[in-house]
C-alpha cells in the first residue's frame, strides 16, 4: 500500500518539472517511484544525479541491471525486482539468467563473481576483506570495476529502502521477491 502519495505533476516546482520532464523524456514515462521521490526535489535530484553519474561509468547497463536485480532480490523490494527484470528483458538478458540474478548468481562467470560481491557488501554492511578484493583484483577487476559495483549496489539499496519505506505502487509487470525465498 502507498504509504507516501505520488505528486501531482501539475503543482510541483519549476526544478522538479523539469527533472520529471528528463525522465519522461527518457524512458517515456515517469515511474511511480520517480513521482513518489518528487515530493521532494533534494531526493530526486540525489537519485537522479547519482544514477546519472553511475550510467556514465565503466559498468556496462546490462550489468548495472544485474546488480540491480541482486539488491532487489537480497533486500525482497518487490518493485525494485520488477522494474529491473522489465528493464533487463528489453536488454536481452533472458528469463533464466534474471532469475538468477535475482537469487544474486549468474550463467556467466564473471559478472557472477560481480554478483557475489553485491551479496556480500549488503550482507556484510560493507565489509568486504583484504583478501576478497585481492581475490577479486586477481580475477581482472580493477579498483574503478569493484567501486562501481559498490556505488550501484548502494544506489539500489537506496531505491530498495525508499520503496520499502514508501510503499511505492507497482507499475511493471510483477516480480514477487518472496518466490526467492521458496526457492
Amino acid at each position: 500500500m502507498q504509504q507516501i502519495n505520488t505528486v501531482d505533476e501539475t503543482t510541483v516546482s519549476a526544478e522538479t518539472t523539469e527533472m520529471l520532464g528528463a525522465v519522461k523524456a527518457q524512458m517515456g514515462m515517469v515511474p511511480n517511484i520517480i513521482s513518489t521521490m518528487a515530493n521532494s526535489s533534494a531526493t530526486l535530484g540525489a537519485y537522479l544525479g547519482m544514477s546519472g553519474a553511475l550510467g556514465n561509468g565503466t559498468l556496462s547497463p546490462k550489468l548495472r541491471e544485474q546488480i540491480a536485480l541482486t539488491a532487489a532480490g537480497e533486500n525482497q523490494c518487490d518493485y525494485c525486482a520488477s522494474v529491473h527484470t522489465a528493464v533487463g528483458g528489453q536488454l536481452s538478458i533472458d528469463a533464466e539468467e534474471l532469475a538468477l540474478n535475482l537469487r544474486g548468481k549468474s550463467n556467466d562467470a564473471r559478472t557472477n563473481q560481480a554478483l557475489t560481491l553485491v551479496s556480500e557488501i549488503i550482507e556484510n554492511r560493507g565489509h568486504i576483506s583484504h583478501d576478497r578484493l585481492n581475490h577479486l583484483r586477481n580475477n581482472g577487476f580493477g579498483d574503478e570495476e569493484i567501486l562501481e559495483i559498490f556505488s550501484n549496489t548502494m544506489l539500489n539499496m537506496f531505491t530498495n529502502y525508499f520503496n520499502h519505506m514508501a510503499g511505492t505502487e507497482i507499475d511493471f509487470p510483477v516480480v514477487n521477491t518472496s518466490d526467492l525465498v521458496a526457492a
